[in-house]
């Protein structure tokens, strides 16, 4: 298998994603309340654009290539993690004053248009999903593309986790915190990967696949993120362990793909070592 340049692939599709927001996102024309505002000003703040550039990696690892509704559902996904940043971020969660080195939403704006922000960036998600489903060539595939985001964004999965993580006892295992972690982070990138799945027409094993790589990328990525932010450090030397355990189930489940999953494979690689690295 030839080398693959994961920084430069990830350049390419981080200014796609970048683009592709800017000009489908409202401009503030008419604004009332600053909404369409504190909408850009979130959304379109520097990020990895990580999860919607998992979503076009697992289109990619099915062997589809890529068009504009899969970029578009891909894009969706960002927006529901920017609300749920939004959200997370205000004085009832929280209460953080300054996200990607700059003041919060709610300190921006006031907290009112910042629930509102947030709100109206989880239902244009949806819009967008929808829009992509009328676009395609296949929009049957786009069916089970919304309800993965609404399985990984609501109840079941990143809001349950968001509830968890609000309880006033903090939990005292690594399998707490693992069940914290599959729910508040795990949940929206399997979400991200079954997206660019199933609208790229993956079969179900495929599917299953890529959906369990998203489980075990996330709770991985969660662990790293709470290294680099001293949290849960009791349990730093057993989560380390665990990023290697569950980078390790990953790659794996990327066996019966191929070349076509090298990107996918070398961001898991990519978290392995830099945790590696952290020790």
């Amino acid at each position: 298998m030839s080398a693959f340049d994961l920084e430069s692939w990830l350049a390419a599709k981080r200014g796609e994603v970048n683009a592709l927001l800017d000009a489908r996102l409202p401009q503030p024309s008419e604004d009332p309340g600053r909404l369409v505002e504190a909408m850009r000003y979130s959304l379109l703040a520097p990020g990895k654009r990580l999860r919607p550039i998992l979503a076009l990696a697992a289109a990619e690892a099915v062997g589809a290539r890529v068009d504009e509704p899969m970029r578009v559902a891909a894009a969706a996904v960002e927006l529901v993690h920017c609300y749920s940043l939004i959200h997370d971020d205000l004085p009832a969660m929280d209460d953080d004053d300054v996200r990607r080195g700059r003041p919060t939403s709610h300190k921006a704006f006031g907290e009112a248009t910042a629930i509102l922000a947030g709100d109206a960036l989880l239902t244009l998600a949806f819009e967008w999903l929808a829009e992509a489903a009328r676009l395609a060539d296949a929009p049957g595939r786009y069916v089970p593309a919304i309800a993965a985001l609404a399985h990984g964004a609501g109840v079941s999965g990143m809001v349950r986790g968001q509830a968890r993580d609000t309880l006033a006892m903090p939990p005292s295992t690594l399998a707490a915190i693992e069940r914290l972690h599959v729910e508040k982070t795990g949940a929206l990138f399997r979400a991200a990967l079954e997206i660019g799945a199933a609208a790229a027409g993956a079969r179900p094993a495929q599917l299953a696949a890529l959906g369990r790589f998203g489980d075990c990328y996330g709770i991985a990525f969660q662990h790293a993120d709470d290294r680099d932010d001293r949290e849960h450090a009791a349990f730093a030397a057993e989560a380390r362990r665990r990023i290697h355990e569950l980078v390790t189930e990953a790659t794996a489940t990327l066996d019966g793909l191929g070349e076509k999953a090298a990107p996918l494979r070398a961001l898991a690689l990519k978290l392995d070592a830099s945790a590696a690295a952290g020790q």
